[in-house]
């Protein structure tokens, strides 16, 4: 079994970078503007709508119900949202809006307009 605070950290950093409702999450997966962005293998579903499908999944679960894989999965997600938030995207809200950088970052369960 992992160490329970180390999940507690992992809870706690997961939350503040999945900035999303799953319900929002899910919603947004929908879009064509979700599905143009990421990397796909060979025309396949692009790693990013992927995670956020899995992403949903974890939401949706009990604290009490998450796995150690959970809290691994957890934390790629923390660390992929604060990578990408470290590239920087687009500064004016307009252009931000509908930006690639954006729709890849809410795959991820981070809306970045929402920071």
């Amino acid at each position: 079994m992992a160490d329970k605070d180390n999940h507690e950290s992992t809870y706690k950093d997961f939350k503040e970078a999945v900035n999303m409702t799953a319900s929002a999450l899910e919603k947004h997966l929908e879009t064509d503007e979700s599905q143009a962005v990421g990397q796909k293998k060979d025309g396949d579903e692009a790693t990013g709508h992927q995670e956020g499908r899995r992403i949903v999944e974890m939401l949706h679960k009990k604290k009490s119900d998450l796995s150690d894989e959970d809290y691994a999965h957890m934390r790629k997600v923390v660390g992929y949202v604060h990578r990408h938030l470290k590239q920087g995207g687009p500064k004016d809200k307009d252009a931000l809006e509908g930006s690639p950088w954006r729709m890849s970052l809410m795959n991820w369960g981070h809306d970045p307009m929402k920071a």
